[in-house]
């Protein structure tokens, strides 16, 4: 027994250098600034053939991710995808377990902090931040946001006039909207950062008054209200994504939608996993998505881009993104606020 305990700990002892090199060597990678980094990761990415990427993205704007980075450098990439939490969780659990899995993580700016917190993701340096709005990349460079989820107010435009259209949060509380407005169920950022706007104090009193007078109708997933807009169901919905009501009036819906200045927005981001098994093609993944080429097809797709030099959908709108750092530190309290006030829970 002895024997084979001093056999294993000298294993695990010569194994340890070989673990701390490799995670070196992905912080070496993603941090390097030389003039040659590109050329650098794209050697390095063909030879690893391989990226694995955790991601919550739609399945067809994956595929064409994914497809475009597949042709454009040779690199098979093998996608995982699942909702947010669900992301979450998996890299968490794997990296607790020191599973070294993934590579890249895509998912919400939000999931994503959470993930730089518990030192999941590596620091990266990337040449494309000179070209990204203000707020899309962290102090600590762990993440950065590739696109935003804006939320915009849609209507049903056989229901409501555009005449009548609110102009403000003050509006909503006019006698008209009684019965007319929906939200939907887990919008606690959307609602922290509303609130906040106001001051605490008058924003809380505000959604109060708000349910009291004129009630809310709470739908679970942006994809359903959406459509409660299209048929009618919903007149007003508080909280859809930018490009829901965009697509449905494409084909011919009965919707619009307007912006309460100014809109607020979530980010989602790309991320390079700390320990990531292929971190050359990571890292080139990471900038990949970054690169105005990619932010372009996704802005053609409806998506409001971060790199400042590609068109936006939302050009012309005032957009306040959520801080993920005080939404994170105070979450619970916020999501028992939304879920009091705005869903009636006790």
């Amino acid at each position: 027994m002895k024997r084979h305990f001093f056999l294993f700990v000298f294993v695990l002892c010569a194994a340890y250098p070989a673990f701390a090199q490799k995670a070196d060597s992905v912080a070496a990678i993603a941090t390097y600034e030389g003039a040659d980094r590109m050329e650098r990761l794209i050697a390095g990415a063909k030879k690893e053939g391989t990226l694995n990427l955790y991601t919550s993205i739609a399945a067809p704007d994956v595929s064409l991710m994914t497809a475009e980075f597949e042709k454009r450098y040779g690199v098979k990439v093998n996608v995982w995808r699942a909702a947010n939490d669900k992301v979450l969780q998996r890299v968490m659990v794997e990296h607790a377990a020191r599973r070294n899995d993934v590579d890249a993580v895509q998912i919400a700016s939000l999931e994503l902090e959470a993930l730089a917190r518990e030192n999941a993701l590596q620091e990266v340096r990337s040449p494309n931040f000179a070209y990204l709005i203000a707020g899309a990349v962290p102090k600590h460079h762990k993440w950065a946001a590739h696109y935003l989820n804006v939320w915009v107010q849609a209507y049903n435009t056989q229901k409501v006039r555009k005449d009548e259209l609110p102009k403000t949060y003050a509006d909503l509380l006019d006698p008209r909207w009684k019965g007319r407005l929906g939200i939907e169920a887990k919008n606690e950022e959307w609602f922290y950062t509303v609130v906040e706007g106001m001051g605490e104090s008058a924003g809380l009193k505000f959604f109060r008054d708000l349910v009291a007078g004129n009630g809310i109708s709470v739908r679970v997933g942006h994809s359903l209200l959406n459509n409660m807009v299209v048929s009618g169901e919903v007149p007003l919905a508080l909280t859809v994504y930018n490009y829901m009501p965009e697509q449905a009036k494409a084909k011919g819906a009965p919707i619009d939608w307007f912006v309460i200045e100014p809109a607020i927005a979530r980010s989602n981001g790309i991320a390079v996993a700390r320990q990531a098994p292929h971190p050359y093609a990571a890292t080139l993944f990471y900038e990949f998505i970054l690169s105005e080429d990619m932010q372009r097809a996704m802005s053609k797709s409806g998506y409001v881009p971060t790199n400042r030099n590609v068109d936006s959908p939302m050009k012309n709108v005032p957009i306040k993104l959520i801080d993920t750092d005080k939404v994170l530190n105070a979450g619970e309290k916020w999501s028992r606020t939304f879920d009091k006030i705005i869903k009636g829970v006790q």
